[in-house]
């Protein structure tokens, strides 16, 4: 039996999975969160999807054991990709809530639009991107982006960095003035989104798919009866223990 005083478990690789959090509370400002980012092993975007699913079945086993989950977001587009379909049969009875790329409401903005999507080499790679695309590509063209690195520089407090400026403008220099919108398809990215917006301009919709999610995971809940308004919480906890992460993380959030 779930409570209503359950947490809502919010997990991603390491920090990126704070700008859904940052969602949810603003969705759910009642509930009780537990955030935990698995840092010991981040970045997932360059790892294989065996080792990928791997992780994220080991972090979720440890979440529910240590905690009373009542619902459980993966707040990490590649871990979605890799293991949402095993999450969801592993824990039949938990709401179990991903996250995926805003290609839909791109796709609604833009009708017969150049759409880009930027994300982890393992997000784009996978079947579930694939079939996502293939809904909404027979009218407008859809460009993948991948963008190996910029987990790295945000994990590392960097995104406001002369690096980070330098790479963003390496990778989307091409798309300047070609792209109606640009899907953020990893939720790292949102925290340099200014930084993508001044790059590409006002004619590019940059979006991304936490709010969404923070609408799916409130929605879900209610046909439970387990919402709860309370004063609400939040804890943080990494794999790594406290430390860089961690910090990261509350001031990410706050």
């Amino acid at each position: 039996m779930y409570s209503k005083t359950d947490y809502i478990a919010v997990f991603d690789s390491g920090v990126g999975g704070i700008s859904v959090l940052r969602q949810l509370r603003k969705v759910l400002p009642g509930e009780r969160f537990v955030y935990y980012g698995d840092s010991a092993n981040a970045p997932y975007g360059n790892r294989s999807t065996e080792e990928v699913r791997s992780l994220t079945l080991a972090a979720a086993e440890r979440i529910v054991t240590d905690f009373p989950v009542k619902a459980l977001v993966v707040a990490c587009n590649t871990a979605t990709a890799a293991a949402i379909e095993d999450l969801r049969a592993q824990y039949a009875d938990l709401i179990v809530v991903g996250i995926e790329p805003a290609v839909k409401l791109a796709a609604d903005h833009h009708p017969g639009g150049n759409i880009g999507v930027m994300a982890t080499r393992v997000t784009l790679r996978e079947e579930k991107f694939d079939i996502l695309m293939n809904r909404f590509n027979s009218d407008r063209s859809i460009y993948k982006i991948p963008a190996p690195g910029l987990v790295e520089l945000i994990e590392q407090g960097k995104g406001d960095s002369e690096e980070a400026q330098i790479f963003l403008k390496e990778l989307l220099t091409p798309y300047i003035g070609k792209l109606d919108a640009l899907v953020l398809g990893c939720t790292h990215y949102p925290f340099v989104k200014h930084n993508i917006q001044a790059l590409l301009g006002p004619g590019t919709e940059v979006l991304h798919g936490g709010e969404g999610t923070a609408r799916e995971t409130k929605r879900r809940l209610a046909e439970r009866g387990l919402l709860h308004d309370g004063e609400g919480e939040v804890l943080v906890i990494s794999s790594a223990g406290e430390g860089a992460m961690t910090e990261l993380a509350r001031r990410l959030l706050k």
